[in-house]
């Protein structure tokens, strides 16, 4: 062979090619790119296979759902990557498949949940869900392929700081991390711990269907494609306040893929929705007016998602705007009304005194007053609202799988909901129809997180509309963007406090007044600021105390209901003045709340006599005093908050729950029951009551929410879905007992809340709740660095039906609870406008930067509830924020009164108003 000239390495010769005879990275992507424009195709691996997709999607995370079917990569913000959902491994990396273009996909090598070795993707999804280290599962995915990635990197050395950071581009609103760095911890180590099926009432163990939401496997609506699947697409408001002059819908028709523009004139039955009003237009017509930019004009429904949203920008509409009313004391002072044809701007007053508070204020030896302003946030779940409703077959049996059979003789319609109600889901869609209730069967399909957020219908009118006047199939699953318009938001309420207590700091009266910015439609606004009214005085016993509270329409966006329920708004407000009190007399914050806490027997706020479930108060506190203790003596700065909260409506609303048991000849049991599961473990509560009271195995039993039974008890709110749910099903389980457990029977079991009194009744001695919940948390910070270190979190949930799902609730409220304290918000300009619209922009706590949580769960019975429960999922953030405030002060000596407490830019607009006090004494005392 001949002598071969070397020549000196360069990165890359002349022609691309190099020294090697490799083809350099920029010559590839040119040869990579050079292929895609020519075919018009993007070849690249696909879980060890070769694959070939169009090159119009938009990314690589389009073409591997929409054309590839591959669900594990879930869509909760694309294109903007900000909430890891869709992570992927390409090219041995992880990497967000919403930000990955499909130039660059060509000829890469892409992994997927679904390509995982299967030995590997049952570790680690036994793994995530032996430490209970998710909930709504919208989220795991990404997570799962994010860990694989990370530990196939660095093994056993993966220490749980280094994955916390790296964990930074994913959100998750259900956990607060504790519990997935838990996992990531085992699997880093070659640890892969059981994943136990839980027993009875008491036991730890996994959520149902854990391991399939682990895995990616169990379909969320996004992930449901029927046969002959048509897209829906909306178009919204321009202006927060405008009438609407005319839409021109032409350009949209005339597009290829769309077949249909629907308006509000394709409505055949009612045009408004609402949990309590029907007061909230499906779209807004010609001739009417919008009220916030969440208002729909019209919905395009095509062949394909990208079209009917290019379509939908197409819709010309002639405005002629108004002046938006954003200011909420402006809004309650004016007799111009907001919101089209609702008359006044006050929504709703809730209001109630007891004994003489001048004359308590007056004898006080220590008064304080301080006016607190809590922010407006969204919550930020992280599957976007999405919506499938399909006709069904004349003559077809339910259950009937989606997109079966010939729809073109249909007679009813079956809407796939992620809803928090879907009984009232049904019967506002048939409202909207004009057909009897028989005609709609709603659905639930568990959802990725709600929080409140998912309780008013988002899309389902609209795309259950399309289905019934097209007969074919509809989706409609929202953007990120419009997400933000559309749902309702927590909040933001200015509350004026006035307090005082005697020389040893026992509180002797208590005068409060809100104003709380409801947006321009119902939702449970009202309910909100009567919540917190109730709540004014925290856990505390005051015996003079005046509380007035008014919820205001505006143009801002729609508020409702939020985790805490305008308790948390209330309760920042209240710890504040016992934090401020404390120190004008001269005692701790804890020691001043251990000398005001209710007991068993006290009178509390509205005039209610606390019976003996409220010990768990005292014994929460008391449970975080050895931590605090310690951080006082170790020179830290320590916050202590101490809360309550509701469990169930109240405030005299009768509350009827029903279940039915059911056993099949194939030896399942079915357990059938009316709360939406999204994340919290409703399902996993109604699995272990039956377990308890059949003593059936767990594998045997199938749990099912949908509306072919007459079970509705209204809306998944108020902490009352385990307490309701586990009261009924048990119901259930003693009727089939009774009867032998026969095959084919439905035992309908029922549990009600009927002995409850409103505010507006004026009794004497009210119960306004019949079950609370209690917390005390403590905020250790540094005091150098104003950084969270630690939160101990002493939580009073009656008895714990699952211990490990009970601490994946709170550590998650937590983790809500301090982004609420310190950054999150969703401030509007003074044009109704959001100023934040992504999810980076709301500024919740990574994982990095979230510092220890140690729950201490307390047990403390509910005498009147079954098993002694009591709700975890709201009381868990209502604590927080004050004391983490109180922490800041130990920390520089300031008192703080804005939330959030660090992120000034996610505050609300000063208001108009200097005094809401006067404002609302100067109102009449009545609705408008």
């Amino acid at each position: 062979m001949g002598q071969i000239e070397m020549t000196p390495p360069t990165d890359t010769a002349a022609d691309g090619v190099s020294p090697r005879g490799e083809a350099s990275p920029d010559a590839v992507t040119q040869i990579a790119s050079d292929h895609v424009v020519a075919t018009g195709r993007v070849r690249f691996s696909l879980n060890g296979q070769p694959v070939s997709v169009d090159a119009g999607h938009e990314h690589l995370l389009a073409a591997l759902r929409d054309e590839l079917g591959i669900i594990s990569p879930k869509d909760g913000c694309a294109p903007s990557g900000q909430c890891g959902c869709c992570t992927v491994i390409v090219d041995g990396k992880a990497r967000v498949s919403c930000q990955t273009s499909m130039d660059k996909s060509e000829g890469s090598e892409v992994l997927t949940l679904e390509g995982l070795d299967p030995q590997e993707a049952d570790a680690m999804a036994a793994c995530f869900a032996a430490n209970g280290a998710l909930q709504c599962g919208f989220c795991t995915p990404g997570i799962v392929m994010r860990t694989k990635a990370m530990i196939d990197k660095k093994g056993s050395a993966l220490a749980r700081d280094d994955a916390a950071r790296l964990l930074g581009a994913h959100l998750c609103r259900c956990t607060g991390y504790v519990k997935i760095l838990d996992a990531i911890e085992d699997l880093a180590a070659g640890e892969v711990p059981v994943a136990v099926v839980p027993g009875g009432i008491g036991t730890r163990g996994a959520k149902y269907e854990a391991t399939e939401l682990g895995l990616g496997a169990r379909p969320f609506i996004d992930d449901m494609t029927p046969k002959g699947l048509l897209h829906g697409a909306f178009h919204l408001a321009d202006h927060a306040r405008a009438d609407v002059v005319a839409i021109d819908t032409t350009e949209a028709e005339a597009t290829p893929g769309v077949v249909a523009v629907l308006t509000a004139a394709d409505v055949p039955g009612e045009l408004r929705s609402g949990l309590i009003h029907k007061d909230w237009p499906i779209f807004i017509p010609v001739g009417g007016r919008t009220s916030f930019l969440g208002d729909v004009l019209a919905m395009v429904v095509a062949d394909d998602r990208p079209t009917a949203r290019r379509a939908a920008e197409l819709i010309r509409v002639h405005y002629e705007p108004l002046p938006p009313i954003t200011d909420p004391t402006v809004a309650i002072a004016t007799d111009e009304d907001a919101v089209w044809e609702l008359d006044g701007n006050v929504l709703s007053r809730s209001s109630y005194r007891r004994g003489d508070v001048d004359a308590a204020l007056a004898a006080a030896d220590h008064v304080v007053s301080e006016t607190f302003q809590t922010q407006r946030v969204d919550h930020a779940f992280v599957e976007p609202e999405s919506t499938l409703a399909v006709p069904v077959p004349a003559g077809a049996p339910l259950p009937v799988t989606a997109g079966e059979g010939d729809t073109a003789d249909f007679d009813r319609l079956i809407v796939y909901s992620g809803g928090q109600g879907i009984w009232d889901d049904r019967d506002d869609i048939a409202r909207i129809l004009d057909v009897d209730t028989s005609v709609v069967v709603t659905e639930l399909v568990s959802n990725g997180g709600a929080f409140g957020g998912k309780e008013d219908m988002s899309n389902q009118g609209q795309t259950a509309l399309a289905a019934w006047l097209l007969g074919r199939p509809v989706r409609t699953t929202f953007s990120r963007e419009e997400s933000f318009l559309v749902h309702t938001k927590r909040h933001p309420i200015r509350l004026d406090y006035e307090a005082g207590c005697d020389a040893d700091g026992r509180l002797t009266a208590l005068r409060v007044r809100m104003v709380g910015d409801s947006g321009p439609y119902a939702s449970v606004g009202m309910k909100v600021l009567e919540r917190a009214a109730g709540h004014a005085s925290g856990p505390y016993v005051v015996p003079n105390i005046d509380v007035d509270a008014v919820a205001a329409r505006t143009n801002n966006p729609v508020c409702g209901a939020f985790r805490g329920f305008g308790a948390n708004q209330a309760q920042f407000a209240m710890e504040g003045v016992i934090d401020r009190l404390a120190a004008e007399v001269g005692i701790s914050g804890w020691e001043m709340r251990s000398r005001n806490v209710i007991e068993p027997g006290d009178t509390w706020g509205p005039g209610q006599v606390m019976n003996d479930g409220c010990a768990g108060a005292r014994a929460c506190l008391d449970a975080v005093k050895p931590a605090y203790d310690e951080a006082v003596a170790a020179g830290l700065a320590v916050g202590v908050g101490l809360g309550l909260k509701n469990s169930g409506l109240g405030n005299g609303f009768k509350e009827i729950a029903r279940a039915v048991v059911r056993f099949r000849t194939d030896g399942i049991v079915e357990v059938r029951h009316c709360w939406t599961e999204m994340g919290q473990g409703v399902h996993t509560v109604v699995l272990q009551v039956a377990v308890e009271e059949l003593g059936v195995d767990a594998e045997r039993i199938e749990v099912i929410v949908d509306s072919t039974r007459e079970l509705g008890a209204g809306q998944t709110t108020g902490s009352r879905g385990t307490l309701m749910g586990a009261g009924a099903v048990a119901d259930a389980c003693r009727a089939a007992r009774a009867d032998g457990c026969r095959v084919g029977v439905d035992y309908e079991g029922e549990y009600r809340v009927d002995w409850t009194n409103s505010l507006s009744e004026g009794v004497e001695r009210p119960i306004i709740h019949s079950t609370f919940g209690y917390a005390a948390q403590l905020v250790v910070m540094d005091p150098e660095t104003a950084i969270v270190q630690r939160v101990v979190a002493a939580h009073d949930v009656g008895r714990a039906v699952n211990p490990l799902l009970c601490e994946g609730q709170i550590e998650g409220a937590v983790h809500m609870g301090l982004g609420y304290a310190l950054s999150e918000g969703f401030p509007c300009d003074e044009d109704g406008r959001p100023r934040n619209d992504t999810l980076r922009s709301l500024d919740i706590i990574r994982p990095k930067d979230m510092p220890e949580v140690e729950v201490i769960l307390v047990e403390s019975p509910e005498p009147d509830a079954p098993y002694g429960i009591k709700g975890v999922g709201e009381i868990g953030l209502v604590p927080t924020a004050g004391a983490v405030a109180a922490a800041m002060q130990a920390a520089d000596g300031q008192w703080r009164a804005e939330l959030p407490l660090v992120n000034e830019a996610n505050r609300e607009r000063p208001v108009a108003a200097s005094s809401v006090r006067r404002l609302l004494d100067d109102l009449p005392h009545r609705d408008r």
